[in-house]
Parts: C-alpha cells; sequence; structure tokens
C-alpha cells in the first residue's frame, strides 16, 4: 500500500505531461494484447511452414493437403485454397497467392505503426514536462528567500517525467519489435511455401531431407 501511495505522489509531481504518458502506456497495452491475439488467429506458426514445405517437397501432396486444412491462420488458408484449385486460385495460382498474402500481412502490421509513433513521442513529451517542470523551479529562485534547495528538489521532480517518457518509449520499442521479428518470420514462410508451391505445380519435385529453415 505504501508502494502505491509513493507511486501515486511521483506520478502527480512529474506534471501533467505525466497524463498524457500514462494514456501513451495504455495506448501501448491495448494495441500489445489486440495483436496478440490477432496474431496467434492468424499465424500458422513456423512449424506448419516447415512441414507443408517438407511434404510437398517430397511428393506427399495429400499430406500437404491435410496440414494446410487442419491448421490455421493466413498463410495455411491460401496454400489450401491453392493446392486444392479453388475456384478463385484456379486460374492464377501465383497471382493469388500474391494478393493474398500481401492482403493478410497488411492486417498483420495494423496499428504497429502508432507504436513507432509512441517511441518518438513519449521522450520528446517527458522533456517537454522536464522542461516545464525546471521553469516552474527557477521562477521561484529567491537568493534572500534561501530557495537553492527548492529548486534543486523541483529539478529533481521535473526528472521523473523524463524517466516516465523513456520508460514508455521503451515498452512499446520492445512490442514494436516483437510483432515485427514475428511479420518477417511470416513473410519468409510465405516465400518458401509459394515457391515450394510453384515448383510442384511445374512438376519439377526431387525430394528434401533437411528441415526448411
Amino acid at each position: 500500500m505504501e508502494l502505491l501511495t509513493t507511486g501515486i505522489t511521483f506520478f502527480q509531481k512529474g506534471g501533467i505531461v505525466m497524463y498524457v504518458l500514462l494514456l501513451c502506456s495504455l495506448f501501448v497495452l491495448s494495441i500489445g494484447i489486440e495483436r496478440a491475439l490477432y496474431f496467434r488467429r492468424m499465424d500458422s506458426g513456423r512449424a506448419f511452414a516447415r512441414d507443408f514445405y517438407l511434404a510437398l517437397a517430397n511428393g506427399k501432396r495429400q499430406q500437404a493437403e491435410k496440414l494446410a486444412d487442419d491448421a490455421r491462420g493466413a498463410l495455411a488458408d491460401i496454400l489450401f485454397a491453392v493446392i486444392t484449385k479453388k475456384p478463385e486460385a484456379r486460374k492464377n495460382p501465383a497471382t493469388y497467392m500474391e494478393v493474398q498474402s500481401g492482403i493478410a500481412l497488411a492486417k498483420l502490421r495494423k496499428r504497429l505503426y502508432y507504436l513507432s509513433v509512441i517511441v518518438t513521442m513519449a521522450p520528446l513529451l517527458g522533456l517537454l514536462g522536464t522542461i516545464s517542470g525546471m521553469i516552474t523551479s527557477f521562477s521561484v529562485f529567491n537568493l534572500e528567500s534561501g530557495q537553492a534547495t527548492a529548486i534543486t528538489g523541483g529539478v529533481g521532480e521535473a526528472l521523473i517525467a523524463t524517466a516516465m517518457g523513456l520508460c514508455v518509449a521503451i515498452i512499446a520499442l520492445t512490442v514494436h519489435a516483437y510483432f515485427s521479428q514475428r511479420i518477417e518470420n511470416i513473410v519468409t514462410d510465405m516465400e518458401q511455401c509459394f515457391s515450394m508451391v510453384e515448383t510442384a505445380e511445374a512438376g519439377d519435385i526431387h525430394g528434401v531431407k533437411e528441415e526448411a529453415s
């Protein structure tokens, strides 16, 4: 309880900018949770991509089809439509895979831009709060009244805003980096699987023993 009270006291000393930073931190948290739930539904996973690649590379088309049918996510849906020659993918499989993957990746990247904005904005807001606090501290400067201690204390309190801004930026950067890396993995999986599908359709399958990277 005492720790909570101390935290609230420090928060209030940071000034009005602290409330803006609090909103930013809640926004980052909400985006992180929403994206995590969305990726959980739409990311087929690296294990699926590896198994599908190996099955198709070794000529096990029915096994690859079953894998795509049983799996969830955007990649599995695209591959299932192509490998089962659904009407929308039958005429031009390569174009279908390119268009659908582009749509899927755009949805995966949705809202991540806001995180990059907060990464840049949060430290600036913290700096603004610190400068505002320092201006207030120096405005009460009065040597005759012995205000030196009050000034240094005021500067210390003003630095709370900078610390808060840096914390929010670090959290936003971490969340953004995590989902960006997952998207890079998905792109790699898509490229490998799509390439193998095109190779299989061309009948140029020789089989592989090693796992796809």
